[in-house]
């Protein structure tokens, strides 16, 4: 099942609060997020890419679901844009 999600309609649904590690580059990886109070670590970055003003973290929770994760380069939050939690 997958699931895009538009937060423009939903955002008072769940919050996403992200902790992060910064690399010897000073470039931010998500390790875990907390989805209102449930935590996920993140087991493995699939992919990763730039936009103009977010960046994009595609990552596999110890959950087994897949996330797209962004993060708003100007204002510093955090959403989750994609939830794919496998075949039912």
């Amino acid at each position: 099942m997958i699931i895009f999600i538009d937060m423009t309609e939903n955002e008072s649904i769940f919050s996403i609060r992200v902790e992060c590690y910064d690399g010897y580059r000073g470039e931010e990886s998500p390790r875990r997020f907390f989805l209102n109070k449930r935590q996920i670590d993140v087991v493995d970055t699939l992919d990763r890419w730039l936009a103009p003003d977010h960046r994009y973290f595609k990552v596999k929770g110890d959950d087994g679901a897949t996330y797209i994760i962004r993060h708003d380069v100007t204002t510093g939050q955090w959403e989750l844009t994609l939830y794919d939690g496998g075949f039912v």
